[in-house]
């Protein structure tokens, strides 16, 4: 079973105070690079697989979605995310993604944010994924980047008078255990290629890989996000189910 680190209350609540949580996709700052990636939404059927407030369920519904299934791990993600949505095209549930069963066929989209690097059997989700997509379906998902993720002591330090990012243990797959919002939260680090070739064995044709920068334009308004250049955050990844 995965970690349900959302339901604890230290990190519930230092999570819920991040601009993403406030804002929404607009406080995502990788939301514009995501959204090109995506598919025509009208008349859907979406999966959100790790769907936490449900920003992103609504923002299909807006688009025309014919039904969203957001499913997420935590309680509080869900009863927050249920409180806030009013549209009947959207439905939420409890779910361990590293568990997860969905039905044959059911969806014509599946899209997930920042969820799976914390699933420790990722080849058996995206297998269950393929099966759950009719052909002709795209997904379209966005983890922690393996760069950021990989280092045994996450963050920056000063080198020769510059900003790196070190990393170490890049090849050695498997948990790893920070403390970020709050003690012990656990990550499952994959190597780029382990993730691709994941989805190449599941049947999928990956359409647009993005390991993503922040713009000019956010560079403009956010100077202090130049260090940022120095090593990816976010891993962007869109396939199609042929």
């Amino acid at each position: 079973m995965a970690q349900n680190i959302y339901d604890q209350p230290a990190f519930f609540e230092g999570y819920s105070s991040l601009p993403r949580s406030v804002h929404g996709l607009a406080g995502a700052a990788e939301w514009e690079s995501v959204r090109a990636l995506l598919p025509d939404l009208k008349d859907r059927r979406i999966v959100d697989l790790g769907c936490g407030f449900g920003w992103f369920a609504r923002y299909a519904a807006e688009q025309g979605a014919q039904s969203v299934l957001g499913l997420d791990l935590s309680e509080n993600m869900i009863a927050r995310a249920k409180a806030e949505t009013a549209s009947p095209a959207v439905r939420y549930a409890i779910a361990d993604l590293d568990r997860l069963d969905l039905p044959e066929g059911g969806f014509d989209f599946a899209y997930s944010s920042l969820a799976f690097h914390y699933i420790a059997d990722f080849d058996r989700l995206v297998r269950t994924v393929h099966a759950a997509l009719v052909a002709g379906s795209s997904f379209v998902f966005t983890i922690e980047h393996p760069l950021y993720m990989a280092p045994s002591a996450p963050d920056w330090a000063e080198v020769g008078g510059k900003t790196v990012w070190p990393v170490d243990g890049y090849l050695v797959e498997g948990p790893r255990t920070t403390d970020w919002l709050a003690k012990g939260v656990v990550k499952h680090h994959r190597t780029l290629g382990t993730t691709l070739n994941a989805l190449v064995a599941a049947g999928f044709v990956i359409r647009h890989v993005e390991e993503w920068r922040p713009s000019a334009a956010q560079l403009a308004e956010h100077p202090e996000w130049q260090v940022e250049l120095n090593r990816p955050m976010f891993l962007l990844i869109a396939c199609d189910r042929p």
